[in-house]
């Protein structure tokens, strides 16, 4: 998913450097998502019957798709300000956003006395730190030429510093929004779980949400006019991966290993935006951009060790209860501790 979010942004920075205005986008993307979704739907219920729809889940679903219409539209503002490498390079703040509001609403533990969070926690700020030192240090070059420079600093120098302060702003807002749509994304599955139809759901709302902006904030009628060129490519790339495939991906994930574990891959995006410049741009692979993702690596392995040791913890409190129920056992071996 991160690699091809990657290339998303790429196509995505093309289309909107054309003119294309960034609420057509989220609006004619989730459009198709839409029908994608309910092509979907259909056949993967066709010989399953869905859970029952409540209206607790659907104001939920609702509160979903305005945070997913607000990451969209932050994303794409900020990357008309911006470069897809910055888009990139934020979103390493994803993972501290999640871990916090993780904690705020108790979907993640942290207990200081434990390894497992003691893992979770200085992996967090290990990570963070990987990608800051990818993202601002270059060093001493390792391939390529050295007088080609580092990718984000030529980017940065080529925009205007009111353009990086704005799209540097919305790009973190976004990494913002993509935390909490990661806590309602958990929170919304452990109840409800089909993440297909919650991505649907979320999608219409969305469209609904997106148009009814549009319609105000474009007053160009010529704005609703689609060109068979890199902007259709945009808005079929936005439509089948970012509408469709990552949203029920990440709902899954979040479903299986919760909000935390799944925001973890985000800092692994700028090492693929690092590597594919690298490989097929002919970009200079500098000792800074080795030295980042090597302390992402470190972090993320960190934090998947926390969390597999507290999975084999709460597995072996549920054996050691399931023992001590048991009317073989002891007396005095009848006694499940609280790990």
């Amino acid at each position: 998913m991160e690699f091809l979010e990657v290339a998303m942004n790429t196509v995505n920075k093309a289309a909107l450097g054309k003119g294309m205005s960034q609420f057509i986008l989220v609006v004619y993307s989730n459009m198709i998502g839409v029908l994608l979704l309910l092509s979907s739907s259909f056949i993967f219920y066709r010989k399953r019957i869905a859970p029952p729809l409540t209206w607790f889940i659907t104001g939920r679903i609702f509160v979903l798709g305005l945070l997913c219409f607000a990451g969209q539209v932050f994303t794409y503002i900020g990357l008309g300000y911006s470069s897809p490498t910055l888009a990139s390079a934020m979103t390493d703040l994803t993972p501290a956003f999640t871990f916090i509001l993780g904690l705020v609403s108790r979907m993640e533990r942290l207990d200081l006395r434990s390894k497992s969070s003691q893992a979770k926690s200085i992996g967090t700020m290990v990570l963070i730190t990987g990608g800051l030192v990818l993202t601002l240090y270059k060093g001493l070059p390792i391939t390529g030429s050295p007088s080609s420079g580092n990718k984000l600093q030529n980017e940065l120098l080529l925009l205007p510093s009111s353009n990086w302060a704005i799209g540097g702003f919305f790009l973190a807002a976004h990494s913002f929004f993509l935390a909490l749509i990661f806590i309602f994304q958990t929170w919304i599955i452990r109840d409800y779980p089909s993440e297909i139809l919650i991505t649907l759901i979320s999608c219409i709302f969305v469209t609904i949400l997106s148009a009814t902006v549009s319609l105000i904030a474009e007053e160009d009628p010529n704005a609703w006019r689609i060109r068979p060129n890199i902007e259709l490519v945009a808005i079929g790339y936005s439509a089948a991966f970012a509408v469709s495939l990552r949203s029920i991906v990440h709902t899954w994930a979040c479903h299986k290993k919760g909000p935390v574990y799944t925001s973890m891959f985000k800092p692994i995006g700028m090492v693929i935006a690092v590597l594919m410049g690298v490989s097929f741009l002919g970009d200079t692979l500098y000792l800074g951009s080795m030295i980042g993702a090597v302390i992402i690596a470190l972090g993320f392995y960190a934090v998947v060790w926390g969390k597999s040791q507290e999975e084999r913890m709460v597995e072996d409190k549920e054996k050691c209860c399931l023992e001590s129920s048991s009317p073989k056992v002891p007396l005095l071996q009848n006694k499940c501790t609280n790990i």
